[in-house]
């Protein structure tokens, strides 16, 4: 289906399955084919949406760089829900997802009757350049994103030897990562790449989120997994699962371990009356 934003952008969505509402938000250059290997799983007992933020995906791909921001995606999502009746949902975030969901969550606690943060930050995540940042966002407007994928395989900022495995190893995972890169457009990369770094530090005011929190991460996940430990220890009675043998996409490198831990989350936090917490 198709969901239209205040702005008249149209976003791709995906709905299946009854029961609690279960929004999944993806990362960076990605897209919400990077939990379809579990949707069904999830749909037993879950209804589960999934989208393309704008600027990825089926999504449409305005080209102007005011149209992006983290906010502007936060409102995307609250607008994803509202547009398929939500009023309460459990909302999970990975990576550029989960600081799309922490915005939420601290604007509209109301809203999220559970949050799951997967491989993601309380800000600026942790050992990315802000120069790199800069020359691949001017790559991406100048040269395109072709011309910034080769740059950026070079420097492999969020490699793992997980991620390696499961390129080598799993067939067709590496065209569909570039499937995903090639859908992304350059004014989205451009814009929002530079808020990722930029973005400020929300820690502290991670501490009024009351609702039941997963915080995941890969064990391979360098740039993360210590400030998952931080939001963890910040939140109220948040639970920590770092997945093992497994980088910044556990979905894919560790499947079966990451999808116990989110799927019994989801089930033990949805098991209560809908507006109880």
């Amino acid at each position: 289906m198709r969901v239209v934003t205040d702005d008249g952008v149209s976003l791709a969505v995906e709905a299946s399955g009854a029961g609690a509402p279960f929004l999944m938000v993806h990362g960076f250059t990605g897209a919400k084919e990077d939990f379809s290997d579990h949707v069904a799983r999830f749909a037993e007992h879950a209804r589960v949406v999934t989208f393309d933020h704008r600027g990825h995906g089926e999504s449409d791909h305005p080209t102007e760089l005011t149209a992006y921001s983290l906010d502007r995606l936060a409102a995307d999502t609250l607008r994803v829900a509202d547009a398929l009746g939500l009023e309460r949902f459990c909302l999970l975030g990975h990576s550029m997802g989960g600081m799309v969901a922490r915005r939420l969550v601290l604007a509209h606690p109301g809203r999220v009757e559970a949050l799951v943060l997967m491989d993601t930050s309380s800000g600026p995540p942790e050992g990315i350049d802000p120069d790199l940042v800069e020359a691949a966002a001017e790559v991406a407007l100048i040269d395109g994103m072709t011309a910034l994928r080769i740059l950026l395989d070079e420097a492999d900022v969020l490699g793992s030897e997980a991620d390696q495995r499961v390129q080598a190893t799993r067939p067709g995972y590496v065209e569909f990562n570039a499937r995903k890169w090639a859908q992304v457009s350059p004014a989205a990369y451009a814009t929002v790449v530079r808020e990722i770094v930029g973005q400020p530090q929300q820690l502290e005011a991670m501490a009024q989120i009351m609702c039941p929190t997963l915080v995941v991460v890969g064990e391979q996940d360098v740039s993360f997994v210590d400030d998952a430990t931080r939001i963890a220890a910040m939140i109220p009675d948040a639970s920590l699962v770092v997945v093992p043998d497994a980088g910044h996409s556990p979905q894919f490198e560790n499947p079966e371990p990451w999808f116990d831990a989110v799927d019994g989350f989801v089930r033990q936090a949805t098991s209560e009356p809908q507006g109880v917490g």
